[in-house]
This record gives structure tokens, sequence and C-alpha cells, in this order.
């Protein structure tokens, strides 16, 4: 016989944090981050409204929690990519591709990722989440061997944050209907390769995309 799904007090101690993560995700899926709320989130794991504060403190922790395994599953995702044997340029499409399929697969949660205001944008587990995305498009431009920059500000990353931008801006525009509106699907308009192809992201050291 099957068991039955854990509800309230039955839930331990880890599944909990987890079950109100999924819970919170349906509720944002639904309302978005405008309509977002802990408590319906609670309601929906079958907890009181209180379990949550337990784990999280408030709203914008529970987001934060939320973005944080977001930007974790995009990583991973990206991190998966076999780039082997690819240059720069096809490295760069292909982790694009992959980028623009996640943000069409999770728009929900593509969309919290960057409400800085909702919570704690600078929180450590968030930030080195977010920052391994940085890593994996830099180890794409520069290769497996390349010389780890010396921080975020280093003018090594130009062209890593250059191709950032245009990835992400294009993206976003795309799921805002402002883009190759004529396509039933704009996220896998050719436009985006196109763009790449014309961006020049040469610097200092680095691997430039002819």
């Amino acid at each position: 016989m099957d068991k039955e799904p854990l509800t309230g007090d039955q839930y331990h101690h880890g599944n909990l944090r987890a079950a109100l993560l999924d819970s919170a995700l349906v509720v944002l899926t639904e309302k978005g981050v405008a309509g977002f709320s802990m408590r319906e989130a609670a309601r929906r794991a079958g907890v009181s409204q209180s379990a949550p504060k337990h784990h999280f403190g408030d709203a914008r922790g529970l987001l934060g929690a939320l973005a944080t395994r977001a930007y974790r599953q995009l990583c991973d995702r990206l991190e998966s990519l076999e780039l082997a044997g690819l240059d720069a340029r096809e490295s760069v499409t292909c982790i694009a591709a992959e980028y623009v399929a996640f943000a069409g697969e999770n728009r929900a949660l593509f969309d919290l990722m960057w409400r800085m205001t909702q919570f704690d944008f600078t929180a450590p587990e968030l930030a080195e989440q977010k920052h391994r995305a940085l890593l994996v498009l830099d180890r794409g431009l520069r290769g497996e061997d390349a010389e780890p920059a010396a921080g975020d500000t280093d003018p090594a990353l130009l062209p890593s944050y250059a191709v950032w931008s245009l990835v992400h801006g294009y993206t976003t525009l795309a799921l805002e209907g402002a883009i190759d509106r004529s396509n039933p699907d704009p996220l896998n308009s050719e436009l985006l390769p196109a763009m790449l192809a014309l961006l020049d992201v040469s610097g200092p050291q680095r691997t430039s995309i002819p």
C-alpha cells in the first residue's frame, strides 16, 4: 500500500523546509511576486501559519530561499553542458540557449531571481549561486584552464558581463513580448544567436568571438 503524504506535524524538519519551498513556488507561479503570501504557502503545505517563520523568518526570507534554489538549479543546468571541444562562439551560444530554456520553463522563478527588493540579494548563499552562473559563462569564453579572475570587478570579466547582459536582456524582452512578435516562440528565435555572432567580446588575455 502506498504511504500517505506527510502533512502538518508529521513532516521531518528537513522535509518541511523543502515542502514549504515547493508550496511557495506554486503560489508564486499562480499569483506572481506581487500576490505572493507566506500564509498561503503554509496553507498549501498543510502546516500552521507560523511554521514558515521558523525556517525563513518572513516572506522575504522565504522568497530569498526560493530564489537561491532557482539560481542553484540554473547553475546545475549550465554546468552540466558538454562544452569540451567547442570554441568560444559555440560555447557561449550553447550556454545562452540553456539560459533561455531555463527562463522559458521557469518563468515565475526567473522573474523572482531578479526582484532584488523582494529579498536579501546579498545573502551569502544566494550571492555564491549567482556568481556560479558568471563563472560558467567565463569558462565558456576563456576555457577551463584559464586563470580565475581576481574578483567580480576584474576587467578580464568584461566580456562575460557583456554576453550575460545581452542574453539576459534578450530573454527578458522576449518573455515580455517585445522581441520578434511574429514568432510564436520568440525565445527560440534566431535573433539571439545572430546578435551573439555580432558581439565583440575581446578583452585582455581573453578569447574573443570573431
